[in-house]
């Protein structure tokens, strides 16, 4: 399934985002993510199949994060408190997928654009948690951790993110990512297939300052901007010989995996 959100709507979604409040976490408080944990663990036994019965427990853990004004964490935990309830939406849209047959999360009506859990007094869809408010901590590794319910997405850490080892987590997520198939050299035609989350969002790896863009960049500038998450042969491949950069079909299919 190659065919993805009507991009149009989709930049539609991303600007309607700036509506909302930017993140200023300046707090000290801590969040038990603990029921995202135990459906993390049952999505790695089971797989996709196991979320509808998990459905309940990501309603109770959007009800308890809920609760939660993220402004009153530090700056890492406000960041995997974002993550991690992306993910638990992603998961529950994807078990709704499951449980009504389709074959693919988009399927579902609104998965990413309806509202999903109200947060210190805004209403936020999948998107608005995405582009409003992770996208606003200018890290680009976020890409590497956030999931649709879809193959080609990144693969899940096996348990929810923290703030006490988030840098190092998302490092190890971008690498991850890129070196399981979103970044694969073919050294004989002298190409570099990346994937097609680096032609959505290729501008925050090279502009990460100015995250969240709409700002357009090359192939040859995100090849470059993602260098540091290769393995270093690969890197100096990328440096020295320039390869022709493409961009791989984006699987949209239901899945999810959990490394």
């Amino acid at each position: 399934m190659g065919n993805g959100p009507n991009p149009l709507i989709a930049a539609r979604n991303m600007l309607a985002a700036r509506r909302l409040r930017t993140p200023r976490p300046q707090g000290d408080d801590t969040v038990d993510h603990t029921s995202l944990a135990n459906v993390l663990s049952l999505l790695k036994g089971e797989g996709v199949r196991s979320l509808p019965d998990a459905a309940s427990d990501l309603a109770s853990y959007r009800d308890e994060l809920a609760t939660i004004d993220p402004d009153g964490l530090s700056r890492s935990e406000a960041l995997a408190y974002w993550i991690n309830l992306y993910n638990a939406g992603a998961l529950h849209r994807a078990g709704e997928a499951y449980s009504s047959n389709y074959d693919s999360v988009l399927r579902v009506p609104g998965a990413l654009a309806h509202p999903w859990i109200a947060v210190a007094g805004e209403t936020l869809s999948l998107d608005d948690i995405e582009h409003g408010k992770i996208r606003r901590f200018r890290d680009p590794r976020i890409h590497g951790a956030l999931v649709c319910g879809s193959v080609s997405c990144p693969t899940l850490r096996g348990e929810p993110f923290g703030g006490q080892q988030l840098g190092d987590h998302l490092d190890d997520q971008m690498r991850f990512f890129l070196a399981s198939g979103g970044a694969r050299i073919d050294r004989s035609t002298n190409t570099l297939h990346l994937t097609r989350v680096l032609k959505w969002y290729g501008g925050d790896f090279v502009r990460p300052n100015r995250m969240p863009t709409l700002i357009p960049t090359t192939r040859r500038r995100v090849a470059s901007a993602i260098s540091s998450w290769l393995e270093p042969d690969d890197a100096d491949f990328i440096a020295g010989r320039r390869p022709k950069v493409v961009f791989a079909p984006y699987d949209w299919g239901l899945g999810c995996s959990v490394v």
